[in-house]
């Protein structure tokens, strides 16, 4: 199920993440959970806590061959990283958005779903072409409902968001 997108203003989110680039196929291998239990980890050694659910940002999307990503927390402040976690922000500003519910199967749809909204309402985002395929300023997935708090996955939800560009 999905909701009618809208548009959002958000705030400024600072986050920690792990940045790595991988293929559509490998998000399915396990990466995404090893790779956020990862940063939480690395979290509670610092003695943080995360402000919020997991987030999956998407830097750079070519479809059919890489996907540049961040397996990501989001932090109340900005926090010093290391060789491995990054400190980022997402940026702000204002961001079509929906909400998904169901098994992440569905994403793509969501995604799908967003995108032809915002062509049909003549809604431009803020991102441009880079060699690697379609780079964005902030696009992202917010885990809201996840296997961690409901194992069925007709429960978990998702906010599908992307940066609109600025008028």
């Amino acid at each position: 199920m999905v909701t009618d997108p809208k548009i959002i203003t958000y705030k400024e989110q600072p986050y920690v993440s792990i940045r790595v680039q991988v293929t559509p196929q490998e998000f399915g291998s396990g990466i995404i959970p090893q790779l956020h239990d990862e940063v939480m980890a690395w979290l509670k050694q610092q003695g943080e806590k995360n402000s919020g659910p997991s987030i999956i940002r998407y830097r750079v999307i070519d479809m059919p061959n890489k996907l540049d990503v961040e397996m990501a927390w989001p932090v109340a402040k900005r926090l010093t990283g290391n060789e491995r976690i990054t400190s980022e922000v997402l940026p702000a500003g204002r961001y079509a958005s929906l909400l998904y519910t169901g098994h992440y199967d569905g994403l793509m749809d969501a995604n799908r779903i967003l995108i032809e909204w915002a062509e049909k309402e003549g809604i431009k985002w803020d991102h441009w072409q880079v060699p690697e395929g379609d780079a964005f300023a902030s696009r992202y997935e917010n885990y809201i409902l996840d296997p961690g708090d409901d194992p069925d996955p007709a429960k978990w939800q998702t906010e599908v968001a992307i940066k609109l560009a600025d008028e």
